[in-house]
């Protein structure tokens, strides 16, 4: 890490404090007493899934109809990871056809076995149960090996004597967990599921991860949906068919029961073992201006121990908390990425996702080289098909987003322009279009799929235009810039319109959080003028100083 000011002045204090830390360092793989913040991952990052492979630890999590599917982040210390590519890279992959809002892909398992990185997940859109393989977690990735259709988050467990383990969630709301072995030779389940465990009475046993300590097996699930009422349990057995017995202490972890904490729906759980001892990664969310969580389901950070009696304890008490004490290894900072993306380079940075399986055609970086082309298809920003999108999640309350955009509309309903999405049917945006044969900026809200309240237009010179967002936990602030003159408040909205609460099962299902996207449209018919995007800024601004 560069060195930072201390305010020290002797070089002999400095060399005291160097060899104090250094002490520290050697005794446990890092400083002690060092804190860290939660969440690990913040903005859409659910479902988290890690395995460790050496000094090196690795976490997928869920990716429902955005493209690439499945991230992949990389730790040395569990608390700064760096996003090094996605699992589901083609679309032989992840076909995602008109796959509706938080569809897609659900909760991946991560692990490595004799050299191979296996990620196991549920394209519930299409094909159902599935893993792929790769020798580098950052891909390439195997073409997929489909298992069975029905039910959800499968998990992998490699035993001793060999035995695979191929366990998931079957069933619904009053579902349990069901186990059989898989056949790795030939890709093929052997036997049908059998019933392990169904939980301590919750509904929705799932999320189940199988592990063994000390000749011990653990199944962990959550419970409760994946909402306020969340939770983590454990069972224990001297088999890994059981019978099971519960915790008598679960939940091992909820905050169900503190309305008032600003951290609620943690479970979906996985385990990993480090030299400071066990950790576990969970999701969770922060609702904002009460029970409105807009940015999606997050990825916090725990330790555990295992009592007296071999049961988990979650932080002593069953609690997370924002700010906590980070494991006792070697810290690992990776560079933060630039905050204006310039589109100079082959291919988009790996921030950027697709909604569904994009149209080549649709983008380019080379038909006017340090932009990034869209061509507007016909396909509307509230339709459940591909879009001509790409965005990037919001991973901080506080944010500024700007673009630079060159775009001369030729016909009614031509637009582009930078949205802020969370579903086809919640979404805000700034663009530009043709209104009355006049080149204008707009501003309009879009709820349940129509536009909610007044459009907001004004007339624009020649030239490009910065659209820009600015964002604090409550809402979202737009403005244009044209090419002459200062910037020009458009409008503002609520963030809460766009939270999972809000929007409920209007719209399928809401599991994903915000993104902010550029995109380009003819609203029903092909867009006959190219967009481009000379640049976007994205400028987090909550963990500023810490």
């Amino acid at each position: 890490m560069p060195e930072q000011s201390t305010g020290l002045k002797s070089a002999g204090t400095r060399g005291l404090l160097f060899a104090v830390i250094l002490i520290g360092t050697l005794s446990c793989g890092g400083p002690r007493n060092r804190t860290f913040v939660n969440p690990v991952l913040p903005g859409f990052f659910p479902d988290p899934s890690i395995c460790r492979v050496g000094n090196d630890y690795y976490m997928v999590n869920s990716s429902f109809e955005y493209f690439p599917g499945v991230p992949v982040s990389h730790s040395r210390d569990l608390v700064n990871w760096r996003l090094i590519g996605y699992c589901l890279t083609r679309p032989s992959q992840l076909p995602l056809d008109k796959a509706r809002a938080s569809a897609g892909i659900y909760a991946p398992t991560l692990r490595y076995h004799d050299g191979l990185y296996y990620m196991i997940t549920t394209n519930v859109s299409g094909g159902g149960n599935f893993y792929v393989t790769a020798k580098d977690p950052a891909g390439p990735w195997s073409e997929p090996v489909w298992l069975d259709k029905e039910g959800i988050d499968p998990s992998l467990f490699f035993d001793d004597d060999g035995t695979v383990y191929y366990t998931r969630h079957v069933g619904g709301g009053d579902g349990y967990i069901g186990q059989t072995t898989l056949d790795l030779a030939s890709g093929k389940l052997e036997g049908e599921l059998k019933n392990i465990w169904a939980g301590t009475g919750g509904q929705w046993a799932e999320g189940p991860h199988l592990y063994k300590i000390k000749g011990r097996y653990y199944l962990m699930i959550s419970e409760g949906g994946t909402s306020y009422d969340h939770c983590l349990t454990v069972a224990m057995s001297d088999s890994p068919w059981g019978p099971f017995t519960s915790n008598p202490a679960n939940p091992i972890l909820t905050h169900r029961d503190l309305p008032d904490d600003p951290i609620h729906a943690l479970g979906h759980a996985d385990w990993v073992e480090t030299p400071d001892g066990w950790w576990l990664v969970c999701l969770g969310i922060r609702p904002q201006g009460g029970r409105f969580h807009h940015m999606g389901r997050e990825t916090f950070l725990a330790p555990f121990r295992f009592d007296d009696n071999g049961w988990p304890v979650v932080n002593g008490n069953g609690r997370i908390t924002a700010v906590m004490q980070a494991p006792g290894l070697r810290e690992q900072v990776w560079p933060k990425p630039q905050v204006r993306d310039d589109f100079i380079g082959d291919g988009l940075a790996l921030e950027w996702n697709y909604l569904r399986n994009p149209r080549a055609a649709d983008y380019s970086l080379t038909g006017r080289p340090g932009f990034l082309r869209l061509r507007g298809s016909a396909v509307r920003l509230t339709d459940t098909d591909t879009p001509t999108f790409v965005g990037r999640r919001q991973t901080d309350f506080n944010c500024r987003v700007s673009t630079l955009l060159d775009f001369d509309p030729v016909r009614e309903g031509d637009e582009a322009g930078l949205t802020v999405r969370q579903t086809d049917k919640y979404h805000y945006e700034a663009g530009v279009t043709l209104k009355a044969g006049k080149r204008v900026a707009f501003f309009r809200r879009v709820l349940d799929g129509r536009v909610s309240g007044p459009v907001a237009y004004e007339k624009l010179p020649e030239g490009p235009v910065t659209l820009s967002v600015e964002a604090d936990s409550l809402t979202y602030r737009f403005s244009v810039t044209p090419a002459s003159g200062g910037p020009i408040a458009m409008g503002e909205a609520p963030t809460k319109d766009l939270s999972v609460e809000r929007i409920g099962f209007k719209d399928g299902m809401c599991f994903t959080g915000a993104y902010f996207g550029l995109y380009a449209t003819g609203n029903g018919r092909a867009s006959s003028a190219p967009a481009d995007f000379d640049w976007m800024d994205y400028e987090g601004l909550d963990r500023t100083g810490l």
